[in-house]
């Protein structure tokens, strides 16, 4: 018996909470970068379980999946290979890096160096890399997960705006409830679940949802609602730098992907008001005052939210 689409994102979102317990938003903004076909960077304190959560979506999807855990001395072959002189035949062979997999764990992607992180442009906006002179394809379905400290300084590398620019979703996770906590103090160890963690989907069964989202209808009504809170943040007096035009697609697409998860066929302005800060805010440079990056990326969610607030809403 073929299974909804709604039944699909159910015991994705349920299969992921058994090792990110309390978090079923959070899921769901992750399942919005894999539906929408984007990449989404997971930035917190230490100990949220941000990694965790990365691999346990990567898990809950039946497709090949590898951690790169980022280093000052990774160089861009440790991501996308190397050619190396095979002596028997005398020639080049390929060897492909981690980066050639349906989902990549870039864990800790600020500690290594600019021209290291540089590395994951292409593959980020065009699902390819360039090694040698020869273009390869990644494969499909392809997504990056990235995760970072905001809070530390030493041994890290601010990523520069054209690489947030690549991740279609910033999210925080945030502390647990008190029960929740609760809960996984009595779990203690999580990665016994991980480990035990079964997918649910398949690769083409993913690839099957996210043509899916590109059939969501969109009105445009709603598309001229996001294209002015986009202007809005390019006319706002404390925005230093505005969205671009790819933070427009992201948002337009972010929204088909959250009214498939919510079980609609189309997109609604609360759509637009949820993922709004998710995609735009991590994508604006604003005249900042505070001192750390956790207090320039608090100004930025307060100036997307304030822009929201001030565009009307279509009826």
């Amino acid at each position: 018996m073929e299974i909804s689409t709604a039944e699909q994102v159910s015991r994705l979102v349920d299969n992921i909470e058994q090792v990110v317990y309390g978090k079923r938003e959070v899921v769901k903004l992750c399942l919005v970068g894999l539906l929408a076909k984007g990449h989404v960077l997971i930035e917190d304190v230490p100990g949220i379980g941000k990694t965790t959560l990365a691999q346990g979506l990567a898990r809950s999807i039946d497709c090949a999946f590898h951690r790169i855990q980022f280093t000052s001395d990774m160089l861009p072959t440790d991501i996308l290979g190397v050619s190396i002189l095979n002596p028997r035949s005398n020639e080049f062979e390929f060897r492909p890096g981690p980066i050639f997999s349906n989902v990549v764990l870039a864990d800790e992607v600020n500690r290594t160096p600019p021209k290291t992180q540089s590395a994951l442009l292409e593959a980020m906006s065009e699902s390819q890399v360039s090694v040698d002179g020869v273009t390869r394809e990644l494969p499909n379905p392809f997504m990056v997960l990235a995760t970072q400290n905001p809070i530390e300084y030493e041994g890290t590398y601010i990523l520069p705006e054209s690489q947030l620019d690549r991740f279609m979703i910033r999210i925080e996770i945030g502390y647990p409830g008190g029960e929740d906590e609760l809960h996984i103090m009595r779990r203690r160890d999580p990665r016994r679940t991980l480990s035990a963690l079964q997918p649910v989907l398949t690769a083409d069964e993913v690839i099957a949802l996210q043509r899916k989202v590109e059939e969501v209808q969109v009105d445009d009504s709603v598309a001229q609602y996001i294209l002015e809170i986009i202007q809005g943040t390019r006319e706002h007096e404390h925005v230093q730098l505005g969205a671009s035009p790819r933070s427009s697609v992201a948002l337009y697409e972010a929204c088909q992907a959250r009214a498939l998860i919510e079980a609609r066929d189309y997109s609604s302005p609360d759509d637009v008001k949820s993922m709004a800060v998710p995609v735009l805010a991590h994508r604006i440079l604003v005249k900042s005052r505070g001192t750390t990056p956790g207090a320039a990326a608090r100004e930025r969610v307060n100036v997307i939210n304030e822009i929201v607030s001030r565009v009307p809403v279509p009826v």
